[in-house]
């Protein structure tokens, strides 16, 4: 891509340079514009050997090639009669690392410091593309999520996938002897003045032509994984129509289904479009998951291959040779050696040992060996290539303090009655040691019988699942002070200046360039040789890079776009709640968004600096068990509005920052990710009721090949405890776990003590890299995730992102993010060729060796607890 700048309502001129002044070789040669010539035809050029998606190529000399365009029929020295510009000039460094450039080294490793507002975005292509994606991959994920084992397709595959289909493409429509077009923002202007530029009289030739506009590049590709990315994990609301139409019996009509999941999957978007001001434009949010993404883009697209540390493969052949290895190396231990995964060695020596299980293994465990040959295991919780090692560092504090060091006092003291329970698991228990049996305590029409609760059993929870709720409250405040103490004065100072800026020009957050105006770099923003720092150290929210200077050109999405659409949504969610028996008043829905509207940003912001998701799943769940006792379906609704709308509006703030790196025009990544959003609800809605009609028994335990609801029945599970037993028999006077309401105020006043000592230490102090809302919130993984996804997953983390990283720089920095999109795509293929290759077809029925069941032959993964309780005794 080239960064050339553009006048505001014309395409780029190459002959700029990528800070908006003009060569001096062909300066003299290209005369100025104004509102007349840009009212002219215009042709810009291409030569065949450009890359992709870019308006600059390199000679075996090391000149850039560049094009250049034709007004009013003068060109720039070197132009050819037939409309190419060939001008050499010598390549520059701040061509590609210009003064403003991003000063975060992961970033600028990354994400092209260029862009080139000319090519193809808006298409048939993108289009199409985007549209079966979107159809494929939301209906599947639905399908399986109801299935036990289940298979999750992730964004990651259309993104390898959808290349070849648009290369092909290319292929397919397009012709040498084709008009040249012209695009602006994307968008087809109209083909260049050209002698076959006459509209054919075959229809089948002008459907070619129109599929055929444009050239498959990185914008378009991004376009279509951002479309994957929002729609393809299945919706969070479908969840509560099958536990309210299988396990509450409720007769739901269609109507209800489709306004229940597009009001839920689009209250996010609203957030995260008006909070870009904070999440999307400060150059300070980078958003490291996006990286990959961005990284795969260039390795796919673009040619160029510089030496990094004596490396000298490129990035996409090394791209294909990691992925291919991931790929063929799942089938060891996803499929033939599955011990290779659940590598608890140390406790196949003694299987029977409850200690050596509870400290050492991998299913029950607390993963103290820290040894997988399993991506799927170490990406648990994340890819660790992604996440910054100071981030990282933070979260390994947090297991070991209290996961390895408070657990196991406490464990093996019998605290909580937590002896008699496995150390880890993510089920909860009753007086005996057995999985708590909800149906006990229900009537049959599913609401609470107190007699039968008294009768059966209090609820107890693992000693690890109890610090995980005491961790997730304390992550909680400390969210809202953290976030206070280091960004509450640049969070006023940014709404106030917008608030200014809002009153000449209502939500504007790129402020256009006027005609003639060319987009300069602050040329002192950043000095090359000292610039690096981490995302999280400096908490600016103001200023601007590059890639902020370069969307300056594209006219932004109004915040009266998101405005109006909160709005809807608001509407057809009070219609929901009023209309439909879910008994959740209107004013519990308002509740349930002004929590999410009061922690989206500090949310977002550990999710933008760390990598790190906060998830507000259980805290919304515990707020409506309070406020609304004994309604569990609306304690389902109530959780779904307010986490659903946080969990989205992140994941839609992220894929925002990454057409933000892209350079995609604002108002048309509106158009995507809603049309996206749009087209996944009501597929998945169509699929989920087809299965309704045509799946035997669905969601009971003897239902065809394994469609039992494993997910929802967990959540209706949850529905039961929180909804219906209700918080107060968990956290009230005189209950069991009652102290770990004291996590709240830890939360609330360790983050301040820690702001008072570290503000006036320098950026490099490690008391500035202390983050108290990670190292809280990233152990609520924990259930389901062991103690061996988190410490496997910060020893790689630590190998590439502290050692590599200082050792071997250009190696991080070129390779770093194309090897985990390699593992991470190896691993998603492997995973849904093993599934529906080999598994589903029942092909390795009766397979078994000595690799398939020795990890399974102990304490480890039968989960034994400490303590045993006698037959016919309780131990409360």
């Amino acid at each position: 891509m080239s960064q050339t700048p553009l006048l505001s309502k014309g395409p780029i001129t190459s002959d700029q340079d990528s800070y908006g002044a003009v060569p001096t070789q062909s300066q003299e040669n290209l005369p100025m514009l104004n509102d007349e010539s840009e009212d002219q035809d215009r042709k810009t050029a291409t030569l065949d050997s450009y890359p992709s998606g870019s308006d600059t190529s390199y000679d075996s000399s090391g000149k850039a090639r560049r094009r250049a365009p034709i007004v009013n029929g003068q060109v720039s020295k070197g132009a050819a009669e037939d409309g190419v510009i060939d001008v050499v000039e010598d390549a520059t460094d701040e061509d590609a690392d210009p003064p403003d450039n991003s000063r975060y080294p992961q970033v600028r490793a990354s994400v092209s410091a260029k862009d080139d507002s000319t090519v193809s975005i808006s298409t048939p292509r993108m289009w199409i593309l985007s549209l079966l994606c979107v159809l494929l991959g939301s209906g599947s994920n639905l399908f399986f999520s109801l299935r036990y084992p289940g298979v999750f397709i992730t964004p990651v595959i259309a993104l390898v996938v959808v290349h070849p289909l648009g290369l092909a493409w290319d292929r397919l429509f397009k012709r040498d002897d084709d008009p040249i077009e012209t695009f602006e923002c994307g968008m087809l202007i109209k083909p260049s003045l050209h002698e076959d530029t006459a509209v054919p009289k075959s229809i089948s030739n002008r459907l070619r032509r129109w599929l055929g506009q444009g050239r498959w590049n990185e914008k378009e590709h991004a376009c279509v994984y951002i479309s994957s990315n929002v729609s393809f994990g299945f919706a969070f609301a479908t969840d509560v129509i099958v536990e309210q139409a299988k396990f509450y019996k409720q007769d739901l009509s269609i109507l209800y289904q489709i306004l229940l999941t597009v009001s839920t999957q689009i209250l996010g978007y609203s957030f995260a479009g008006l909070t870009r001001r904070f999440l999307v434009r400060p150059p300070s949010m980078i958003w490291p998951a996006t990286l990959m993404s961005t990284a795969m883009f260039t390795t796919m697209h673009k040619s160029e291959n510089k030496i990094a540390n004596g490396w000298t493969i490129s990035r996409w052949r090394f791209f294909l040779l990691v992925f291919s290895a991931a790929f063929a190396w799942y089938f060891l231990p996803g499929l033939l050696f599955p011990a290779l995964s659940y590598f608890s060695v140390v406790t196949w020596f003694a299987p029977q040992s409850v200690v050596l299980a509870n400290l050492f293994g991998t299913s029950s465990g607390l993963g103290l060996f820290p040894v997988t040959f399993d991506w799927a295991q170490i990406a648990y919780i994340g890819s660790p290539l992604l996440t910054p090692w100071w981030a990282a560092a933070n979260v390994v504090a947090g297991l070991v303090i209290i996961m390895w060091i408070v657990a196991p006092l406490m464990y093996y003291s019998n605290a909580l009655h937590s002896a008699f329970l496995p150390i880890l698991s993510s089920s909860v228990f009753d007086n005996t040691g057995k999985p708590y049996n909800v149906s006990r305590i229900l009537t049959p029409d599913f609401l609470f019988d107190r007699d039968k609760f008294e009768a059966y059993s209090n609820v107890y929870l693992p000693i690890t699942y109890a610090l995980a709720y005491g961790v997730q409250f304390a992550g909680l405040t400390a969210l809202v002070t953290h976030t206070a103490c280091w960004y509450g004065k640049e969070i006023w100072q940014v709404s106030r200046q917008s608030m200014v800026s809002d009153k000449t020009k209502v939500g504007s957050l790129y402020d256009s360039i006027g005609h003639g105006s060319p987009i300069r770099p602050q040329r002192s923003s950043r000095k090359k040789a000292d610039s690096t720092v981490e995302a999280g150290i400096d908490t600016s929210m103001q200023g601007e890079d590059v890639h902020t200077r370069l969307m300056r050109r594209y006219d932004d999405a109004p915040a009266s776009w998101y405005l109006v659409t909160f709005v809807a949504m608001l509407a057809i969610g009070i219609f929901v709640v009023e209309y439909y028996p879910v008994y959740l008043p209107w004013y519990g829905l308002l509740l349930a968004l002004s929590i999410t509207a009061v922690l989206f940003i500090p949310v977002a912001i550990v999710m933008a600096l760390t990598n790190q998701h906060s998830s507000l799943y259980l805290i919304c769940q515990i707020i409506c068990g309070t406020v609304f006792p004994g309604r569990p379906v609306a304690n389902m609704v109530f959780t779904t509005y307010c986490y659903i709308s946080s969990a989205q509006g992140v994941k839609f703030s992220s894929d925002l920052k990454l057409g933000h790196y892209m350079k995609i025009p604002p108002k048309l990544l509106f158009q995507v990710q809603m049309f996206a959003t749009l087209v996944s609800s009501f597929t998945q809605i169509g699929v989920l009721n087809w299965m309704f009609a045509n799946i035997p028994s669905l969601c009971q335990p003897d239902a065809i090949n394994g469609f039992s609801c494993p997910l929802a029945r967990v959540h209706f599970n949850g529905s039961i405890l929180w909804g219906v037993v209700g918080p107060h028999r968990f956290f009230g006077a005189g209950a069991l776990y009652q102290p770990l309401i004291w996590f709240f105020l830890v939360g609330a006043v360790a983050p301040i003590l820690v702001y008072v000592v570290a503000r006036k230490r320098p950026l490099n102090s490690i008391w500035r890299k202390i983050n108290l809302p990670v190292l809280f919130g990233s152990l609520s993984w924990i259930p389901p995730a062991t103690g061996l996804n988190f410490s496997v997953w910060a020893v790689v983390c630590f190998i590439f992102n502290s050692v590599i990283r200082r050792r071997k720089p250009e190696w991080w920095g070129k390779y770093t993010m194309t090897l985990s999109a390699g593992l991470d795509s190896g691993l998603a293929i492997g995973v849904v060729v093993i599934f529906f290759g080999i598994i589903f077809p029942g092909w390795m029925e009766g397979f078994s060796w000595w690799g398939t069941e020795i990890y399974k032959q102990g304490c480890d993964w039968q989960a034994c607890p400490y303590k045993t309780v006698k037959a016919g005794e309780t131990f409360d």
